[in-house]
């Protein structure tokens, strides 16, 4: 069963179905001059500075903020998402698909389920921080009646980061100010996206659309569900990014700012672009008065963002300790 989000509107409304301790021992003997003694302490103490540097690695530092469609806000939305250290880092969003509410069915049970699976699931052997083998287990783990769009995200301390992503929630890398990747949407058609879903006929994890990405240290990584991306451009998350303290603030800056705009019926946003680029606009006779299709999009917003920093093992102790928060 494909659940699409609903018609196009003016008012643009939608149906929306995360040691090796090497101890060196040193003979003394009585003929060691106290300079030879010296040059041999400087070489031990550079030996275990290069040691750090080969074992030093690369890791995320995560801020999030979740801001539910107004009209869902008692609930928390139907969005959910996951941010742990495990690793490099993992993090995901699970877009809950709302058309299902038609159905008596409460849409954000499924999203909650598959991200608290994922969770479960992310220190499984055979998950090997594969995203899309993740999503294969998380997915059939759950047994909510749903669907939703997925995507899954995890870091390697190399600094490898593997995507997996079915639907329209999306990833944008940024570096020195400029987004060098971007993730495209999946569609069956405007406004109804691939979904992972409880019925046979939905999508898989074969679905998926994979890839892997080389950070570097500095890198920014911002994960959203569409309710961002269909309401904020490259340009505005680059300037939030700019002027923000930390990734907290940045996250906090981006979820306003696409809530801000998705109330704006004047503001010609992404979604509104795409919905035009698709064929849906206002009447003939509106355009011969020179209107359009504007405005924003109502929607959940959810926004993960992450900073690629380099740890030394003496920071972390190679803990392999999940933590991690659902939401």
């Amino acid at each position: 069963m494909y659940i699409g989000r609903g018609a196009v509107s003016h008012s643009n409304k939608k149906r929306q179905m995360g040691r090796l301790s090497i101890l060196h021992s040193l003979r003394l003997l009585p003929s060691l001059s106290p300079l030879r003694l010296s040059s041999i302490r400087q070489s031990r103490r550079l030996s275990a500075f290069a040691r750090r540097q080969i074992r030093s690695e690369l890791s995320l530092s995560f801020g999030s903020h979740l801001i539910p469609h107004p009209a869902k806000v008692d609930k928390g939305g139907e969005d959910a998402f996951l941010v742990s250290n495990h690793n490099g880092g993992v993090f995901a969003i699970a877009d809950g698909v709302s058309g299902w509410a038609d159905q008596n069915v409460d849409p954000a049970l499924f999203s909650r389920e598959l991200m608290a699976n994922v969770s479960e699931l992310i220190v499984d052997e055979e998950v090997n921080y594969n995203p899309q083998v993740l999503m294969r287990k998380a997915h059939a783990a759950t047994s909510s009646i749903g669907s939703a769009t997925v995507i899954i995200a995890i870091l390697e301390k190399n600094g490898i980061l593997k995507v997996a992503n079915v639907g329209d929630c999306g990833l944008r890398l940024i570096r020195r100010d400029q987004v060098v990747f971007a993730t495209s949407p999946q569609d069956h058609y405007f406004d109804c996206p691939y979904q992972l879903s409880s019925e046979i006929y939905g999508q898989t994890y074969q679905d998926a659309t994979v890839c892997s990405l080389e950070l570097i240290e500095g890198d920014t990584v911002v994960m959203g569900s569409d309710g961002l991306f269909d309401n904020i451009f490259d340009h505005e998350i680059i300037s939030a990014l700019s002027g923000s303290q930390d990734v907290s603030e940045a996250a906090n800056k981006l979820a306003n700012l696409a809530h801000y705009h998705s109330m704006d019926s004047n503001f010609d946003s992404p979604y509104s672009l795409e919905a035009r680029s698709r064929g849906f606009d206002v009447p003939w006779w509106k355009k011969v008065l020179g209107t359009k299709l504007v405005g924003g999009k109502l929607d959940d917003i959810t926004v993960i963002v992450g900073r690629v920093i380099r740890i030394s093992l003496s920071d972390n102790n190679e803990q392999e300790e999940i933590a991690s928060s659902t939401f």
